[in-house]
């Protein structure tokens, strides 16, 4: 059993998973503080973090699940609504672009189009579940989490990371235009974020007063 311990220990604790965990924070971060820094300094911090954080993934090590119900999600509908509407606001008409691997491609000769900030706030809601149980301290629940983390980057989240670094990348060498004009104040997504940040800016309130 000793021997079992071990090993679960040498391996959520491991260099790699430790660094993984680090840049995943990193990015979560990047997310949550969108509001924080101008259109070009966001874009700028994502080209630089989507790279790295599919490598440290990428490097992972491999594990098995240990427990037999699956884990709790932290991540709600509102708190992902929040977080994809902010970058939404940020990008504007910068947000679509053509999907080139999208499997519904094969189907259709209508190209398809992405989201951005969709994509983004994917790769957000599987990380920061991971990072909040990893968090937790308990072994068995930190080996499952990396089991679930590296699992939906192989089957979802890493394939949805390159294809937004292509959008990025293109907003940042000028290919399409970073463009400084976000939607009309009267666009249903920007008329939505209204209510929704007086909801997230309750709820933190109400958070913070619990505690």
């Amino acid at each position: 059993m000793k021997m079992e311990n071990d090993i679960l220990h040498s391996l959520v604790y491991s260099k790699n998973t430790v660094e993984f965990v680090t840049v995943a924070s990193e990015f979560c971060s990047l997310m949550e503080n969108v509001r924080n820094f101008e259109f070009k300094e966001n874009m700028h911090k994502m080209q630089r973090m989507l790279p790295l954080l599919y490598l440290k993934a990428s490097m992972l090590p491999k594990t098995e699940k240990i427990l037999e119900n699956e884990l709790e999600k932290y991540i709600s509908e509102m708190d992902y609504n929040v977080v994809q509407q902010r970058w939404l606001d940020l990008l504007g008409e910068n947000d679509s672009y053509y999907e080139v691997f999208d499997p519904d491609l094969q189907f259709s000769g209508e190209p398809v189009t992405a989201s951005i900030s969709e994509s983004l706030t994917d790769i957000y809601q599987d990380l920061k579940d991971f990072i909040i149980a990893y968090s937790i301290g308990n072994e068995e629940i930190m080996n499952d989490a990396l089991y679930d983390c590296e699992y939906h980057f192989e089957d979802f989240w890493g394939q949805r990371l390159v294809n937004v670094l292509r959008a990025v990348h293109m907003i940042m060498t000028g290919k399409s235009d970073p463009g400084t004009e976000n939607e009309p104040d009267n666009h249903p997504l920007k008329v939505r974020s209204e209510w929704l940040d007086k909801f997230w800016d309750s709820h933190s309130k109400d958070d913070a007063n619990d505690l």
